[in-house]
């Protein structure tokens, strides 16, 4: 059975992935928003998430949220889903990020510009 990884792209800079995990035998599922992965999640669980932080200055995200993916690890969470989760992350904002490990802890965190190979070092940890 192979393993499924969520690409929850809501940017242009999320690194397009699907060759990778074809090569690597994943079921990619792509998504373009952290409620579209929600929804997902109650129908099948992933094995990985790699999806971009976008952190959430002032109002986007009601100032009590840190960022686009709090949601998201708490409904991970509430599954007992223990998906490897993987962030990509602005430089300028990676600083936030580590908040993010309050609620979930993450598996890796790489910073713009994220290659393929970068993602590939990161799955093959897993192995």
């Amino acid at each position: 059975m192979s393993e499924t990884v969520f690409s929850i792209i809501e940017s242009p800079r999320h690194p397009n992935l699907t060759a990778l995990f074809k090569r690597l035998g994943m079921n990619e599922v792509k998504l373009n928003s952290i409620r579209k992965a929600n929804a997902e999640l109650k129908k099948q669980l992933p094995d990985f998430v790699v999806a971009e932080f976008i952190y959430g200055y002032g109002s986007n995200y009601s100032g009590v949220h840190i960022s686009n993916l709090d949601v998201f690890l708490v409904t991970l969470l509430k599954y007992k889903c223990e998906a490897k989760v993987i962030v990509l992350v602005d430089k300028t904002e990676r600083q936030f990020v580590d908040k993010l490990n309050e609620i979930m802890s993450l598996y890796e965190v790489l910073q713009f510009p994220v290659s393929e190979t970068d993602v590939e070092a990161c799955l093959n940890q897993s192995s």
